[in-house]
């Protein structure tokens, strides 16, 4: 009876008369003798709870629970069923949730750092840590320990400054053609709106009259009304009207799809047009650019017009200085332009 060192970790079993054998794993001694006391002093009292549904609970289960009964609460379900389903893909899904420890989800970190970008880990680590949170609040799984909170975080690279360069929206409209992205991408430009913003759009949101958007839910959970240049009201009144009331009828992965297809043209088409000329092409020039980069755009062209940081996160939606400060690259040039 007591804490025992088994391998790279530490085992805890505890037997008093009267009562099952409790047994526990831990990564490290001090964890090990904690629980030990802690435990010895609960079933002592008599408070202490069987872990028997937390030993016999796979993480596959809890995954599957919390897809039923947490996730059609949230508003943004597809990145968290993607999670989900890269957890449920894993060996430790078949685990118990008692016997994750740590250093299981630091090696399983690390792995798949090798793979997909630290942010995608986090956002993995996010819902791992939130099913545990879960379990222990509010699925009364007591004497579970949440192995996320043991670990370090990846840590994130620095925001991207990527912004437009003299004549790439110009040839990306070009490639565009006559499809709904030349619209799309001018209104984001003009708006600062994020993707499923305007994918959602509905003509009822909509007042040409006050140059107003109303968004009834944001990605932060709030109402915004955004406004509306002269701009954009103009790109609003060009387009023809729906029977569904939408006003562009497509996913956003649909929009990416096609801001994606409309680079490589205009891309292909610069490399051919340097070639002819003799010219060396610019590797950077329509190059890493995603759509997400016309809110950055966008974002760093309101500051640039002489907006303040109150004005911008009322058009944007940013909560945050901190968040704007992400989003937001001034160019030298323009600052200097207006110094005296």
């Amino acid at each position: 009876m007591g804490v025992y060192k088994r391998g790279k970790t530490w085992q805890v079993v505890i037997r008093i008369k009267g009562h099952e054998t409790v047994c526990h794993t831990f990564d490290t001694k001090a964890q090990a003798e904690e629980w030990y006391d802690e435990t010895r002093f609960e079933i002592r009292r008599g408070r202490y709870s069987s872990r028997k549904e937390v030993e016999n609970t796979t993480l596959a289960e809890a995954l599957e629970r919390y897809d039923r009964e947490i996730l059609p609460s949230k508003k943004s379900q597809r990145p968290v069923r993607v999670a989900i389903r890269q957890w449920l893909s894993h060996p430790l899904a078949k685990r118990s949730l008692a016997s994750i420890r740590g250093s299981d989800i630091a090696t399983w970190r690390d792995e798949r750092l090798k793979n997909v970008s630290p942010n995608t880990v986090r956002l993995d680590l996010a819902l791992l840590s939130h099913l545990f949170t879960i379990s222990i609040k509010e699925w009364g799984m007591t004497g579970l320990v949440n192995p996320v909170q043991q670990i370090r975080k990846p840590k994130l690279p620095k925001g991207r400054d990527r912004r437009l360069k003299s004549g790439e929206f110009e040839r990306i409209l070009e490639a565009s053609g006559s499809s709904f992205l030349g619209s799309i991408v001018r209104l984001a430009l003009e708006t600062g709106m994020r993707r499923s913003e305007i994918a959602g759009m509905t003509w009822n949101q909509v007042d040409l009259k006050k140059k107003t958007v109303t968004l009834p839910e944001t990605k932060n959970g709030e109402r915004r009304v955004v406004p509306l240049s002269s701009e954009a009201v103009r790109i609003l009144s060009d387009l023809p009207r729906r029977i569904d009331g939408k006003i562009w009828g497509v996913e956003e992965q649909s929009i990416t799809r096609a801001f994606e297809r409309a680079l490589s043209r205009a891309r292909a088409v610069y490399e051919k047009e340097c070639k002819e000329k003799g010219e060396k092409a610019d590797s950077a020039f329509l190059n890493d650019l995603t759509f997400h980069d016309l809110r950055h755009e966008a974002t760093s062209r309101f500051f640039e017009k002489g907006f303040n940081v109150m004005e911008v996160a009322a058009i944007t939606g940013h909560k945050t200085l901190q968040m704007l400060k992400r989003y937001t690259h001034l160019k030298a040039e323009e600052l200097a332009a207006r110094m005296k």
